[in-house]
C-alpha cells in the first residue's frame, strides 16, 4: 500500500480521458510526478497541459497498448526520467458489442489486444522495475492497478468478446496478486472493476487502428452499441469518483475497487450457479422488460 503520494511517480495509460484521466488529476494535485500514456494525441496533448498547468512534472508518451515494443519503450522512458514508478495504472481499453459468432477476428484481435495485451505487457514491463526499487529499499512501495470491468465478473450477453477480455484481466491480476505475495511484501495490486460510468469507452471505435478495422455492422453489434450508449450515458457514478475510489484503495492496500458494489448482488448469483451447478441465471430476471427489449431486436 501507499499512503503517501507526494513525489512519487504514477504511470497511467489511457490517460487522455475517463479513469486514466481523472486519476492524472488526482496524482497531480498530491504532487505525483505523472507519465501519461494514451494512443490519441489530441487528448493525451490537453492532458498533459492540463497537469502540467496544476504544478506536476509530466512525461507524456503516445502509445499503444497492444504493442510489446511501444509498451517497452514506454517503461525505458520512464525509468531513465523518474526511476521506477511507484503506481502503474493499467487502465486503457476498448468496448465492443455484438453475438459472439458475429465477431470478425480482427473485432478479437483489437479487444484483446488493447484490454488483455495491453494490461500483461504493462504487469510484464513494469513489475521487474518495480521489484529491483524494493529490493534496493526496504521502505519502497508499489501497486499496480488493472482495469477490468463488472464485466470480467459477469457475462451479459451480446457482449461476449468484452467480457472475455475482461474475465481475463480478473484472472490475471488475481494472479499476479499472488504471484507478487510470494516474493515481496512491498508490491501489490488492485483489481478495478467498474460498472457503468461516462468514461468514453462507448466509443472506443475512434482509436480502433486502421488495419484491424470493423466491418459492415450487424443488427447485433448495432444493438449492442445502442445499450453501451444509453447504459454509459444514464451512469450516476462519475469517472472522478471512480478514480477517487482507486486512490482510496491503494492506500488501504484493497484488491477489489467497485463503482457499484450493489451490482456484487449479481455476481453472488453467478457465484451459486456455479457452485450448485444451475445453469446460468437469465440475467434480466429483475427487469425482464429489458430482456424482452433485447430479444425483440435481435430477432428482427
Amino acid at each position: 500500500m501507499i499512503t503517501d503520494f507526494k513525489n512519487k511517480t504514477a504511470v497511467l495509460t489511457g490517460a487522455g480521458s475517463g479513469f486514466g484521466l481523472e486519476c492524472a488529476r488526482i496524482g497531480a494535485r498530491l504532487g505525483m510526478r505523472l507519465v501519461l500514456a494514451d494512443v490519441q494525441q489530441d487528448a493525451l496533448d490537453r492532458a498533459a497541459a492540463e497537469m502540467q498547468a496544476l504544478g506536476a512534472e509530466v512525461l507524456p508518451l503516445r502509445v499503444d497498448v497492444s504493442k510489446a515494443e511501444q509498451v517497452q519503450a514506454l517503461g525505458t522512458a520512464t525509468l531513465a526520467r523518474f526511476g521506477a514508478p511507484q503506481l502503474v495504472f493499467n487502465n486503457a481499453g476498448v468496448g465492443a458489442g455484438g453475438l459472439l459468432w458475429e465477431s470478425s477476428a480482427s473485432d478479437w484481435e483489437w479487444v484483446f489486444g488493447v484490454n488483455v495485451m495491453g494490461v500483461a505487457h504493462g504487469v510484464r514491463v513494469f513489475t521487474p522495475m518495480m521489484l529491483e526499487a524494493a529490493q534496493a529499499d526496504p521502505a519502497w512501495r508499489g501497486h499496480i492497478v488493472n482495469t477490468a470491468s463488472m464485466a470480467g465478473l459477469l457475462t451479459p450477453p451480446n457482449m461476449g468478446i468484452y467480457n472475455a477480455s475482461k474475465h481475463a484481466v480478473v484472472a490475471l491480476t488475481e494472479t499476479l496478486y499472488q504471484d507478487l505475495a510470494l516474493v515481496t511484501e512491498q508490491v501489490s495490486a488492485s483489481v478495478l472493476c467498474p460498472y457503468f460510468v461516462a468514461t468514453g469507452i462507448h466509443a472506443s471505435e475512434r482509436n480502433r487502428p486502421a488495419d484491424l478495422a470493423a466491418g459492415a455492422a450487424t443488427r447485433s453489434k448495432q444493438v449492442g452499441q445502442a445499450m453501451m450508449d444509453k447504459a454509459v450515458g444514464a451512469g450516476k457514478v462519475s469517472a472522478a469518483e471512480v478514480a477517487q475510489k482507486v486512490f482510496d484503495a491503494v492506500a488501504a492496500g484493497q484488491f477489489y475497487i467497485y463503482s457499484h458494489p450493489r451490482a456484487i448482488g449479481a455476481v453472488q448469483v453467478r457465484m451459486e450457479d456455479i457452485l450448485q451447478q444451475r445453469n446460468p441465471t437469465d440475467p434480466f430476471a429483475h427487469k425482464p422488460e429489458l430482456g424482452m427489449e433485447l430479444r425483440k431486436a435481435l430477432r428482427g
